[in-house]
């Protein structure tokens, strides 16, 4: 900490939370204390704020507090209440932090609290990362007592005579954690009686192990992701030499919103054919003849853009139009896929801008022969993705440009022409 500064401690009122306060502030560090009201047991919840609030008094330290309605707050975000008390009080917290201009916000996990960690993420499955049990720093956040044990903490609070109050929840098993606390922990101190300083121990050495496990992993991704805009490539034939696969397509999809099945999902992609595809919930993983394709999923575009007759301008998704006419002087339209050169006298106003549907066709320029988009796309050896940003521009129900590729052979510029209307399609920053 700069010299000076103060440290926002969150304390229930445990031993825990009493101990850590108790102990930074007689080591000469400013100290202010918060604490969170869930009002979940009653009068025992109004006991805890009233003996925090005495406690900081009795220590001459600011008192923070704050109160939820938790129950509502769960029910509405469908939520365990346990993950809702977590998600309300560090939001407070680091707003209360913020707002106070503190650097730091101390909590009270200590060694066991890291081991019950680590034991409830091997059991649910976890990669490398959920062996690094509770961090001692994340970000602004600090908890300097990883470094003692339960009974270290109970002989500190005998020693310096400190009171505290008990959360009777502590007893129930209804929490995950406390079923480990009461049923998983207890057998194994019987056989490995220094089985916490032990773990907590291995969870120092798994610490510096995945600090070099990152260190490889972020090579591969430098190798194998190539990020275009909002999308990413990855060469299929490069990661299917790759090994560890599984371990390392894992690292490299995760980013993307994959557990360990989708991110299995994915791998099996480099197998499959083109056109094959994995959705998480926030991207879409596409195998394309030679790659990977990661592009993020949006939102159908339902809406439709009209463009009126003496109309200059269209603002839509990704693109600006802008739109003109001019007079024909018979000389070659030079070829430009980004520029639509239309005879003024086929067209109906007004025109509509929409994504292409399946079922759509048009007479592209040169063919004039009817044929469907679908097709005309896999002709031009477009990915899954940029079949999807395409958009058509359409005069009285027929497709007059396939936007940003070709137009339609009858709305082409001939001999005969006399006004033109010219379309530019730009992409928008």
């Amino acid at each position: 900490l700069p010299a000076g500064a103060a440290m926002l401690v969150a304390v229930s009122g445990g031993a825990d939370s009493v101990a850590l306060a108790h102990l930074l502030h007689t080591s000469g560090i400013n100290i202010e204390i918060a604490h969170c009201n869930f009002r979940l047991r009653g009068e025992e919840s109004s006991r805890d704020e009233a003996f925090v609030q005495k406690f900081a008094a009795q220590l001459g330290v600011p008192f923070h507090v704050t109160h939820f309605d938790t129950n509502e707050f769960a029910s509405a975000a469908r939520l365990s209440i346990q993950e809702a008390a977590r998600q309300l009080r560090y939001t407070w917290l680091e707003e209360l932090r913020s707002r106070l201009g503190i650097p730091a916000l101390a909590t009270a996990h200590h060694m066991q609290d890291s081991v019950e960690t680590l034991w409830m993420n091997l059991s649910k499955g976890t990669g490398i990362s959920g062996l690094h049990g509770i961090l001692p720093k994340q970000g602004a956040l600090v908890r300097p007592l990883l470094f003692a044990t339960r009974e270290d903490v109970a002989a500190y609070m005998v020693a310096e005579q400190l009171a505290f109050v008990e959360d009777s929840s502590n007893a129930s098993d209804k929490y995950t954690r406390n079923y480990f606390r009461h049923h998983i922990l207890p057998p194994l101190r019987e056989a490995y009686p220094d089985v916490i300083r032990q773990t907590g121990a291995s969870i120092e050495r798994f610490r510096e192990a995945e600090m070099i496990y990152q260190q490889a992993v972020e090579e591969y991704r430098k190798k194998l992701v190539e990020q275009k805009g909002e999308e990413y490539f990855i060469p299929v034939l490069k990661l299917k030499k790759v090994k560890p696969l599984s371990t390392i397509a894992y690292e490299l999809f995760k980013p993307f919103g994959c557990n360990t099945h989708l991110a299995a999902q994915a791998a099996e992609l480099l197998d499959a054919m083109p056109g094959k595809f994995v959705t998480t919930a926030t991207h879409r993983i596409v195998r394309d003849r030679k790659w990977l394709i990661i592009t993020p999923l949006q939102a159908d575009i339902s809406a439709h853009f009209l463009i009126e007759e003496g109309q200059q301008e269209v603002l839509m998704p990704g693109y600006r139009l802008s739109i003109r006419t001019a007079k024909y002087d018979g000389r070659a339209i030079p070829p430009d896929a980004g520029t639509a050169y239309l005879n003024m006298a086929e067209i109906r106003f007004p025109l509509m801008v929409r994504k292409w549907k399946q079922g759509d066709y048009c007479y592209p320029l040169g063919l004039n022969k009817k044929k469907k988009l679908s097709r005309l796309f896999i002709d031009q050896k477009l990915s899954l993705p940029e079949k999807e940003k395409m958009w058509v521009l359409e005069s009285d129900k027929r497709i007059v440009w396939v936007m940003g590729m070709r137009i339609d052979h009858r709305f082409r510029v001939t001999e005969h022409t006399e006004q033109m209307l010219v379309i530019k399609m730009e992409e928008s920053r």
